[in-house]
């Protein structure tokens, strides 16, 4: 079975969508609620926290040089909600640490005669539109380039492909055409130093899209961090018997694509029936929407397998 390691874990949206498809060898994450239930429902996977150490570990041979690397790094700073600083934001500045990880990871790989990892990254559709040109300077760095890419017009376009030293692949992708009764848009990003070419698994041949449902239900707006914490049009359901009434975390984990109460777990000396409510709407609205990353999934397993 194909290895990964996971940086920002989160509560891991990406061991749940890959389950029997591929095996986690470690995580990082530092917050303390997501690493409890880390450690909660995979207590055989090592955690090892901050993510700016892995790169020397994976060189002295601490830890192992995954397949797949993957990973959601903050995404607050190339949001609205936060103030989009992007790379003056050290939650910025840690998606140029994750290249320093994959460089770390492909240095191992090749010594030991494997193939190059596949990364595969997640984050929200304002990265590609900071005045600072964050993505641009990302993709130099995957492609190895001195200079910041630039973008044809004033942002860079919702789907793209890199090809230099490795193959970059883009594309915004929308969870509520995934099954899920929430509009969420992510822009993904997969890359490899592999020969063939990774774009296959983002971007599809013509007249093989993907699925999108007719959908009877109303579709949430996207869940944030805050989620079920205050009165506005995100965060609420309408039309209740007694009113308006904020989101339970369980109603969060299914918009999201979790089982109900993956979340639900013993926390600070507390049994898991008193699990306190805030840090589970945060660890969820930081996620990734799994049934999105399961279709990501399959299709990075064909590629790998081929």
């Amino acid at each position: 079975m194909m290895t990964y390691g996971s940086i920002c874990s989160g509560i891991e949206a990406v061991s749940v969508a890959c389950s029997g498809m591929m095996s986690p060898v470690w995580f990082s994450e530092i917050e303390p609620f997501p690493c409890s239930v880390l450690a909660h429902h995979y207590p055989d996977v090592p955690n090892h926290g901050d993510m700016t150490m892995l790169p020397l570990k994976i060189i002295n041979r601490e830890i192992p040089a995954p397949d797949v690397l993957v990973g959601g790094t903050p995404c607050q700073a190339f949001s609205v909600a936060g103030l989009r600083n992007s790379l003056d934001d050290e939650r910025g500045n840690l998606t140029l640490t994750l290249i320093h990880i994959l460089e770390a990871i492909d240095y191992v790989r090749f010594i030991d005669g494997k193939q190059p990892c596949v990364l595969l990254w997640e984050n929200v559709p304002g990265v590609l539109s900071t005045k600072d040109n964050a993505f641009g300077h990302f993709l130099a760095g995957l492609a190895q380039e001195r200079e910041p890419l630039q973008p044809t017009g004033g942002r860079w376009s919702n789907a793209g492909y890199v090809h230099s030293s490795r193959t970059i692949a883009w594309r915004i992708l929308d969870a509520q055409y995934f099954g899920l009764a929430q509009r969420r848009r992510r822009v993904f990003v997969v890359a490899s130093a592999r020969p063939r070419s990774v774009a296959q698994i983002l971007l599809e041949q013509k007249g093989d899209c993907v699925s999108c449902e007719t959908r009877s239900e109303a579709i949430a707006p996207t869940l944030t961090a805050k989620s079920g914490r205050r009165f506005n049009d995100s965060e609420v359901i309408v039309g209740e018997k007694n009113g308006l009434r904020w989101l339970t975390p369980s109603e969060c984990e299914k918009l999201m694509g979790f089982p109900p109460g993956y979340t639900q777990i013993a926390y600070r000396n507390k049994p898991a029936e008193d699990c306190p409510d805030s840090p589970r709407y945060k660890a969820i609205g930081n996620s990734m929407a799994v049934p999105v990353i399961k279709w990501i999934g399959e299709r990075m397993i064909n590629y790998l397998n081929k």
